[in-house]
């Protein structure tokens, strides 16, 4: 099967109109209470419109489940069941490093990173949601963490210097992201010669249909916005990553109540024939050598 394009056409509006969407929903988990604040709420990117809370059909209880059980460094004011991966188990992150978290809502992976990198090292985040960014930085107060920072901004433009990170992380962003081209061009950007990458996403195998990706609550909920699984890989290789490579990978099967907002049974039924949803972490590398061979739409 081909790979489906890069870009896709959301009818229902502009990529601002998306960017507006998802800033709000993120920023109401970021500013709830209670149980809502743990990802309870059906508006999270783990709430039932991604996979999250019991289904007749899947019984699917969790995008990330206990997956963060065990982890050192592991912040539990910062844990808004919002990912669908650990990426800092498979980043092969050493002491003294920069780390750079895309997306990093209220610090969860920044705050295991920096558990690894040590005092020696940092690590800086960039969030979209100034809610977001609000909470994250009451966490490291509050943690006492003065190696930690984090920043306002869109991953597609990234407000930070280049090659400025020995290695970037991700955690189910990328697929929030309208212009994904661009933000593994930024990512390209920020690493130093020689740095890596390890991302945790959605993808998909097939092709949704597309009342699903015309949903802008589905994109909101990280599943109208996943790439196919190729286009994702190749993808970050045009932006000149080498190496790319899954390393770990598991089905999502998200509750059709929730799909069938957007989409018809005969229209799941064609899907659920060819297609599924799935959880990857993906990693790589930038060259060890100059880049200055990399087109320049990718280093501007």
């Amino acid at each position: 099967m081909a790979d489906a394009p890069m870009t896709t056409d959301f009818s229902t509006g502009n990529d601002s109109t998306l960017r507006e969407a998802v800033r709000a929903k993120y920023a109401a988990i970021a500013t709830a209470s209670g149980s809502a604040a743990a990802g309870e709420s059906d508006d999270a990117c783990c709430g039932p419109s991604c996979g999250c809370g019991p289904d007749d059909d899947t019984g699917v209880s969790s995008m990330i489940g206990d997956q963060y059980d065990g982890v050192e460094g592991y912040v539990a004011d910062a844990d808004l069941k919002l990912g669908c991966g650990v990426p800092t188990e498979v980043a092969a992150i050493h002491p003294g490093e920069a780390v750079l978290d895309l997306g990093s809502g209220a610090g969860l992976d920044a705050f295991v990173a920096r558990r690894i990198v040590g005092a020696s090292g940092r690590v800086e985040g960039v969030d979209f949601a100034p809610e977001m960014v609000e909470k994250a930085r009451d966490n490291a107060t509050d943690l006492g963490f003065e190696n930690v920072r984090f920043h306002e901004g869109d991953i597609e433009n990234l407000p930070l210097k280049d090659d400025r990170f020995d290695v970037a992380l991700s955690n189910c962003v990328l697929n929030l992201v309208p212009d994904k081209s661009r933000a593994f061009a930024e990512m390209y950007r920020v690493l130093r010669p020689g740095g890596r990458f390890c991302v945790s996403d959605i993808v998909v195998r097939g092709t949704l249909p597309e009342s699903i990706r015309r949903s802008a609550e589905l994109y909101a909920g990280c599943i109208a916005g996943a790439l196919e699984r190729g286009a994702y890989l190749e993808g970050l290789r045009a932006a000149g990553f080498s190496d790319v490579e899954i390393v770990r990978e598991r089905p999502i099967d998200i509750p059709r109540t929730a799909l069938l907002e957007a989409a018809s049974e005969e229209e799941l039924r064609r899907f659920r024939k060819d297609g599924s949803l799935a959880s990857v972490t993906v990693r790589g590398r930038t060259p060890h050598t100059d880049r200055s061979g990399v087109p320049s739409r990718q280093r501007e």
